[in-house]
């Protein structure tokens, strides 16, 4: 794809490796737009699950190529918080997307080819239109190769159980730690197993392992990269 006419920063990783806070914290500082592709996944997880497109371990395809066509996915500013949200067809499913019956199966519907490519369209138009900060599995490996700037996170697999845990328990879900930990194991190997997109670094990603950085430390080693890539000391 050619490059792009605005600046795009790529935030790929692992999951629960704290994409998404970083992602947030570098838009913010530099006044960008911050995506959160996963949601946009999750979202979808979301609409089969509750419009009964999956059935057991099943998905139906089919029901599922015809409803792409009417999925709305947006995100939306929280006055109150400041943080954007998720609409799906006009419901903000913000907190309903991060529960564990969705992580279960997000995996499996981002290796379905249709909702892919209608996924990394949506990504790159938006991308098109304004500076953005995107973060997720393959954002700087397939949606945006051009990217301005490319970090691949990771994070030791007990840290990040504890971070998705904690997380979790803040927001009311109940939920066991044993449990946390399994998705997170079979997150990782059907990220890093999928034949379509599968997670890996790219060749030219800044690799950032935070498993013993605060937030504050993480920002400084960005402001340290921008600048470098910058030319600036």
């Amino acid at each position: 794809m050619p490059p792009q006419k605005h600046s795009i920063i790529a935030v790929d990783g692992y999951s629960s490796s704290g994409k998404s806070t970083f992602a947030r914290m570098i838009a913010a500082e530099l006044e960008y737009t911050y995506i959160d592709s996963g949601a946009m996944y999750r979202s979808i997880a979301l609409y089969c699950i509750e419009n009964g497109i999956l059935s057991g371990e099943q998905i139906n395809i089919s029901r599922l190529n015809q409803a792409l066509e009417n999925i709305d996915i947006r995100f939306r500013l929280n006055p109150a918080t400041g943080i954007q949200e998720t609409w799906l067809n006009g419901v903000n499913v913000e907190k309903k997307i991060r529960g564990l019956g969705v992580s279960d199966i997000v995996s499996r519907i981002s290796q379905i080819a249709s909702v892919r490519e209608k996924m990394v369209s949506l990504q790159r138009r938006i991308g098109e239109n304004t500076n953005v900060v995107m973060d997720g599995r393959d954002i700087g490996t397939v949606v945006f190769p051009e990217a301005r700037m490319k970090i691949f996170m990771t994070a030791d697999p007990e840290v990040r159980t504890k971070r998705r845990y904690d997380e979790m328990i803040q927001k009311g879900t109940r939920v066991n730690q044993e449990e946390v930990r399994d998705n997170i194991r079979m997150r990782d190997h059907e990220d890093e197993n999928r034949k379509l997109s599968p997670l890996h670094r790219a060749n030219d990603a800044l690799l950032l392992d935070n498993s013993n950085m605060t937030v504050t430390e993480q920002m400084d080693w960005f402001r340290d990269k921008w600048r470098s890539l910058n030319g600036k000391n």
